[in-house]
């Protein structure tokens, strides 16, 4: 199913990675015989549009990814309960009450508006996070015969996209890094690992597999591919190539010690996601009832990491990562690509 994309000689997909990287990675990737991916959560529609301009430059196959969550509804008293709890920690940053209000970072689904300018551009493979928007919006991505992928995390998410009529699905297991693409229901308990998942999937559908959670090298691309994927998804092992937009605390994070340790965790954006576990995941891991619906939560946690990071902190940051960064390497994209790809050409050991 990707291999016969112009250009894609493996079925490797690079996971699209909101806030830590941008066409760079997607571009190096891609050309390495992979299919980079550009994550648009976070992209306005002019940065959209000159990223999809470079992209088209490039003559890259590129997979463009979207969120497809329903925006909340606003809450005051949510969101000032939110600042409310963190209070101690404004105070011991030195952080006036004037400086704890700001813009939430932008999380947006994807739209009408979005649809028309994709439509100019005519990407060969588009994705979403959290499910897939809505018919109206998804025959218009299927009216210039782009694929269509989406994230599965459970095997009732895979059975309702394959009844909504994806190409592919992406099954995205327990130990995958950053947000979980649950859209059925937000109990982490129905979460599984990638082995199980995978294997499950698999059974019970007629469209390919992409194997994503815990894959970091070639020997863990073998092993997918045993399960019956079509393919494997890889996102961690790529946070500390040049071509990522990873901050320079969570690269420290990735190469310490910190990185064995990760979990799920609501209280950076108000979805579960997975990262290495910090200050403020320890400090909320208990209850974290307060933190607003997603994505509100970040607005508040803003100046918080910017002060710590400033200091070389990592206590307010969001240090998304993979249960599995043993891959992670400080080696061009295209250097990593290759030797993830001697996989496909290997036995599950």
């Amino acid at each position: 199913m990707l291999t016969d994309l112009p250009g894609v000689r493996f079925p490797l997909i690079q996971a699209p990675m909101a806030g830590v990287q941008g066409v760079e990675l997607a571009l190096a990737v891609s050309g390495a015989g992979a299919l980079g991916s550009l994550p648009c959560a976070m992209l306005g529609l002019e940065a959209l549009r000159a990223s999809l301009e470079r992209i088209q430059a490039g003559a890259a196959c590129v997979n463009i990814n979207f969120f497809c969550h329903v925006p909340p509804t606003p809450d005051a008293a949510r969101e000032a309960a939110w600042r409310e709890a963190l209070q101690p920690y404004y105070r011991a940053c030195g952080i006036a009450a004037a400086q704890q209000v700001v813009p939430a970072p932008m999380r947006a689904p994807f739209s009408a508006e979005t649809a028309e300018l994709l439509a100019h551009f005519r990407p060969a493979v588009v994705s979403f996070h959290f499910g897939l928007p809505s018919a109206e919006l998804l025959g218009r991505v299927r009216a210039w015969g782009a694929r269509v992928l989406s994230s599965a995390t459970t095997l009732d998410e895979a059975l309702w996209l394959q009844a909504h009529g994806v190409d592919a699905i992406i099954a995205q297991g327990l130990e995958a890094g950053g947000h979980r693409g649950m859209f059925l229901t937000q109990d982490v308990s129905t979460q599984v690992g990638t082995l199980a998942l995978v294997r499950q999937i698999v059974r019970a559908v007629r469209v390919p597999v992409i194997a994503a959670g815990g894959i970091a090298d070639a020997s863990g691309v073998a092993a997918a591919m045993a399960l019956g994927a079509a393919g494997v998804q890889v996102g961690t092992a790529y946070l500390l190539c040049p071509e990522a937009g990873t901050g320079p605390v969570h690269r420290a994070a990735l190469q310490s010690d910190a990185a064995r340790h990760t979990a799920l965790t609501r209280v950076f954006s108000g979805r579960p996601a997975r990262g290495i576990v910090n200050r403020l995941m320890r400090d909320f891991a208990d209850d974290d009832s307060v933190v607003p619906a997603f994505p509100l939560a970040g607005a508040a946690l803003a100046p918080l990491r910017q002060a710590a990071e400033k200091e070389g902190s990592g206590d307010f940051t969001p240090l998304w990562s993979g249960q599995n960064s043993s891959g992670c390497a400080a080696v061009p994209a295209a250097q990593l690509t290759q030797a993830l790809v001697r996989g496909f050409d290997r036995p599950a050991s």
